[in-house]
């Protein structure tokens, strides 16, 4: 009887261990698909650490204070920050509008967050800090490609031309089948795509306005890809036939 409660047992464990196993894997896919470390680390010494951001052209350079008595990070003494700070290195003259786009929201969030020292006082807290500067970064690299595929693929949606100035994107849309032609502008901030995007709407022939597109947009939910789904809505709902 001993022997078969062991046995039962061991069983168990073993049907436990392949069940942590199973999760284990999951949770490697889940981070893998949603890889938010953005950050590749240039120098670390006993004076500062250095990482840089987006092929490069974002650095951030910590600044390392004495260490702090009694604190461990990473099984060292834990170290006090002095300062973070934030340097651009990208050639806004030879860079495309998208890349130049890109960096502004990237520093309009930067600069929105106040002072990065008081957030990240000693080092316990630059994890936390690389990790909320990587989501953002994430989510503009990823708006960047989406303003890209649609400078270069935009005619598939009758998007005539599609011009970036500052942190606005003005979408050209010409149909001849729907007879319409509009300007449709959107107002872009480092929160996208969490936030649906305010937007004007400038007629040039039809009867497309503000209230149709804000109907259709309406119907897009913020998230992954909105600029490219708020586009294929706008091209299937009111550019495919007359109205």
């Amino acid at each position: 009887r001993e022997l078969s409660q062991m046995d039962a047992e061991d069983e168990l464990d073993l049907a436990e261990m392949e069940k942590l196993k199973n999760t284990e894997r999951a949770c490697l896919e889940i981070l893998e698909k949603y890889d938010f470390t953005e950050w590749e680390l240039m120098e670390w010494s006993e004076q500062q650490a250095v990482f840089n951001f987006l092929y490069d052209s974002v650095t951030l350079t910590v600044v390392f204070g004495p260490p702090i008595d009694d604190e461990f990070f990473a099984a060292h003494p834990s170290r006090s920050i002095m300062s973070l700070d934030f340097e651009s290195f990208l050639d806004e003259e030879q860079a495309p509008p998208s890349s130049c786009l890109v960096q502004k929201l990237i520093f309009q969030f930067i600069e929105s967050q106040g002072c990065w020292q008081k957030k990240c006082p000693k080092l316990c807290y630059l994890p936390q800090a690389l990790f909320d500067i990587s989501l953002v970064v994430n989510r503009c690299r990823i708006l960047g490609d989406e303003l890209e595929f649609l400078q270069r693929w935009g005619a598939k949606f009758q998007l005539l031309e599609t011009d970036i100035k500052d942190t606005e994107v003005k979408l050209l849309f010409s149909s001849s089948v729907a007879f319409a032609k509009f300007e449709l502008t959107l107002a872009l901030s480092h929160d996208y795509p969490s936030a649906v995007l305010p937007f004007r709407v400038q007629t040039h022939i039809g009867d497309i306005g503000e209230k149709e597109i804000a109907a259709v947009l309406s119907r897009v939910p913020a998230g992954h890809h909105y600029l490219q789904r708020a586009v294929t809505s706008i091209h299937q709902n009111l550019l495919q036939a007359p109205r």
